[in-house]
């Protein structure tokens, strides 16, 4: 049965290795149809309820207890190689080595019990923040693939002297201080969490991996002890990334077992085993008569979080022609505010995709518990390109509905609003046109104004919200005309469907 690392081991590459190059890569180099290996994601298959892969899941789970966080998880997989880079590097002092320790359950199901609470009271912060795929997508976007393109720039600088031009520089525009501060901080904490205990992050703060802590309990196979040949030496506990092998006692704790197999093939007698449970232990309540009270504490503490929670995320409001207060600019096919901000883990997936850099992960645009959640942010010739769904396509919650290239062209996101008062036309009485001139759908459109010059008009019904118009306006530091998000985004009107402007347009202003 040793067989069994060695297979687990392979299958956990052969899912954590496309699934990094797909989030770091920043030329398109990797095909777009692998965002299909994200489905077998826990939290991403719940919110997008996405049947057939919760089934495939949930009896993966209940076959062979915790497979999903030794195999399928990106998080897992990078904490088994932090851990082993931990024991190669003690080589030359003491080997680290495990050993058992007793469960934090307090801590574990407090985390559990809060975030589903949480999430049951309309907040999805604690799911945005501790989902482990999420966590992984977020280090991957905000830390690894800036490092990948600080390499390229310092290559494609030598090559290029050299008169080779096959690398090309490119320009690092998804660094936002909140987001790189959160996934920073994750990394650290699993990083050294990982280092020194191997799987304790799984075992204490993951909410997935303590719900699948509770299934593994009554999984079909699980890691057992051979009384009659065990010698108690103490190898497989000392292997026991997850620590939850006491091998004086001969017992394994399967809510803290991932499944990894480092046991079995330690063990010289072959003593551990990979077996049927042929009858499930009667662990009815056993422990302290102090749960109910806890357990009291924890719904009662969680319930009054979530409804402060809760509170927090309805004050999304702001001032229609204010652009310092102006909601945020959902991606196409989010739907709605509240569909949005519940469906989607700030996993940071369309955000590394969009090709024009306009995706951004939200500080506090959306609330306390919108944080690392994508929005749109219209800077210098960044906009939402008009023939461009990746986005929509990539996204593995169904946060964002899948949107065809028809339906992306009308769907609007939002709507330009015009600031006469602060146009260059109006203060400096000179000709401009230049918003006009770059929007798709030509619902900004220029009229007439004083002295044969001409000034913009947006007609709402055909705006989509790109920003185009915002993001070639060359008025500082505030636009002239800049987009209101929509909390509920719409279908907008094909442009031959509206008002036929008989204004012939100049070419572009400047």
């Amino acid at each position: 049965m040793r067989f069994l690392k060695n297979i687990r081991i392979v299958l956990s590459l052969l899912f954590f290795i496309p699934i990094f190059l797909f989030f770091i890569d920043f030329s398109g180099i990797v095909p777009l149809h692998l965002h299909a290996l994200l489905m077998f994601q826990w939290i991403p298959a719940l919110l997008s309820l996405n049947m057939v892969i919760i089934g495939i899941l949930l009896i993966l789970s209940l076959l062979f207890g915790r497979i999903y966080c030794s195999t399928l998880c990106p998080l897992g997989v990078l904490q088994d190689i932090l851990s082993w880079k931990s024991r190669l590097f003690r080589k030359r002092k003491k080997k680290l080595r495990f050993h058992h320790s007793k469960p934090l359950n307090v801590l574990r199901y407090s985390i559990l019990a809060t975030t589903v609470l949480l999430f049951v009271f309309g907040s999805s912060f604690l799911v945005i923040q501790l989902d482990p795929y999420s966590i992984f997508g977020r280090m991957a976007s905000q830390l690894f693939q800036p490092l990948v393109i600080l390499a390229n720039n310092g290559l494609a600088s030598i090559v290029n002297g050299m008169g080779n031009y096959s690398l090309y520089q490119v320009e690092q525009n998804s660094f936002v201080p909140v987001a790189f501060g959160i996934s920073l901080f994750f990394f650290i904490l699993v990083g050294i969490m990982s280092w020194f205990r191997g799987r304790l992050f799984c075992n204490t703060i993951c909410p997935v991996g303590s719900t699948l802590g509770l299934l593994s309990k009554v999984s079909f196979f699980h890691i057992s002890i051979q009384e009659s040949s065990c010698t108690h030496c103490g190898l497989c506990e000392k292997s026991c990334k997850s620590e939850c092998i006491d091998s004086k006692a001969m017992k394994v704790d399967d809510s803290r077992c991932v499944s990894c197999f480092n046991c079995i093939s330690s063990c010289k007698n072959g003593s551990v085993k990979y077996n049927i449970r042929f009858k499930p232990k009667a662990e009815i309540p056993s422990q302290t008569p102090s749960n109910n009270s806890r357990r009291t504490f924890l719904i009662t503490s969680g319930a009054v979080i979530s409804t402060l929670a809760l509170a927090e995320t309805k004050k999304l409001t702001g001032k229609k022609d204010n652009i310092l207060s102006r909601k945020p600019v959902m991606p196409p096919g989010a739907g709605n505010l509240e569909h949005f901000n519940t469906h989607c883990t700030g996993c940071q997936l369309c955000v590394t995709k969009c090709p024009m850099d306009v995706l951004k992960p939200a500080a506090l645009q959306y609330g306390i518990s919108g944080i690392m959640q994508p929005h749109l942010e219209f800077s210098t010739e960044v906009f939402c390109t008009y023939d461009c769904n990746i986005c929509s396509t990539v996204c593995p919650t169904q946060a964002l509905n899948h949107l065809t290239m028809d339906d992306k062209k009308l769907i609007q996101i939002g709507v330009a609003q015009f600031r006469k008062d602060m146009c260059v036309v109006f203060t400096d009485e000179t000709d401009c046109g230049a918003c006009s001139e770059h929007c798709p759908t030509q619902a900004v459109h220029m009229i007439d104004y004083k002295n044969g010059l001409t000034i913009p008009e947006v007609t709402e019904d055909i705006c989509i919200g790109c920003g185009a118009c915002e993001s070639i306006c060359p008025v500082k530091p505030y636009k002239a005309i800049y987009i209101e998000g929509n909390v509920t985004q719409i279908t907008a009107k094909k442009p031959k469907e509206a008002k036929v402007f008989d204004k012939v347009i100049d070419d572009f202003g400047f």
